[in-house]
């Protein structure tokens, strides 16, 4: 038996951010919450998580700057979770490094998908990594 993934949840609005947690820690993950930028920072200094969940409006920062500042270190599977929902904002998230873009207001049960799917191919390509000469 493997242990359940571990999700961290960047989100200022307390209520969606539990929300989410909620329905993640339903479906099998374990689940912890950030939410500022330098929290996130401070969380993903000690242990990173095998997948970030992030909002683009932080209080003390821009979610895509600190995707960017992600990126720098590690390759972990970012999904965007927020209430932008302009074509250029999906765009530049994904070009500065997201894996997908859900925007508010979301189905909960297709953000589970959408992080199993993002989880299986994440470790996926991981195994196929070991494999390949």
């Amino acid at each position: 038996m493997t242990a359940p993934h571990s999700v961290l949840v960047i989100e200022d609005e307390t209520s969606i951010a539990s929300f989410v947690a909620a329905y993640l820690r339903n479906a099998g993950y374990v689940v912890t919450t950030a939410a500022s930028a330098q929290a996130a920072l401070v969380q993903l200094a000690g242990e990173m998580p095998a997948l970030v969940i992030l909002d683009l409006n932080l209080p003390d920062g821009d979610g895509v700057e600190l995707c960017r500042r992600i990126r720098k270190t590690s390759d972990v599977p970012i999904l965007m979770l927020t209430a932008r929902d302009e074509d250029i904002d999906k765009i530049i998230g994904l070009e500065v490094g997201a894996d997908d873009y859900l925007t508010k207001p979301f189905n909960p049960r297709e953000l589970v998908a959408r992080v199993k799917s993002i989880l299986r191919r994440a470790t996926s390509s991981r195994g196929l990594n070991g494999l390949v000469r």
